[in-house]
């Protein structure tokens, strides 16, 4: 049963991932300016007033997290991506001091991520990147488990998802260890809070 689920999320990661950057890619950039522009009321009444807010700096394909930096920044919020001290190194967060000035990052094993010397932070709530998601919470990652891990760890944090209408599917394999989310959001919905 292990290993035909793992097959099949193989597969099935691989035709989302397919489909978000095809959707991605088409968006006209004035339309790109338009989405994710603030997160929604429902998600905002769920945050924690100053609390910090573990956000994902996006890959081409990726739901963009940038203005939701720039608004929770502007609104009280600390911001915090995931530091990797090197590629076996569990996913910790950092503190990001400015969302508006990129030399506050620097090139890790898997993208940008805060300087070394940032303060290691836990988020309250954490804006989750995603390949697929159904409208129940369930959701799909990258692969390697980073995210699941973390929150297994981490039970109160919040999970929110960010994704694109194209990447909701019917229903995911999942096992023992997927971290369902509390919210998802995308540029038409908001699915949840569950």
């Amino acid at each position: 049963m292990g290993d035909k689920v793992i097959e099949e999320k193989k597969q099935l990661r691989r035709e989302l991932r397919a489909r978000r950057i095809d959707h991605a890619a088409a968006l006209p950039p004035a339309m790109q300016g338009l989405v994710f522009n603030r997160p929604p009321a429902a998600i905002v009444d769920l945050l924690p007033i100053g609390a910090t807010i573990g956000l994902y700096h996006s890959i081409p394909g990726e739901a963009p997290t940038s203005r939701y930096a720039s608004w929770f920044f502007e609104n009280g919020y600390s911001i915090a991506l995931p530091y990797f001290a090197d590629a076996m190194a569990p996913m910790e967060f950092r503190l990001w001091d400015n969302p508006h000035i990129e030399d506050y990052l620097e090139s890790g094993p898997f993208g940008e991520q805060p300087l070394a010397d940032a303060e290691q932070v836990t988020p309250q709530v954490l804006m989750v990147p995603l390949v697929g998601f159904t409208e129940d919470g369930d959701r799909m990652g990258q692969g390697a488990g980073h995210y699941d891990r973390w929150l297994e760890n981490h039970p109160d944090t919040i999970a929110i998802g960010m994704a694109w209408d194209v990447q909701k599917v019917d229903q995911l394999p999942t096992e023992p260890h997927d971290r369902p989310l509390r919210a998802i959001i995308t540029p038409t919905r908001l699915y949840g809070p569950f």
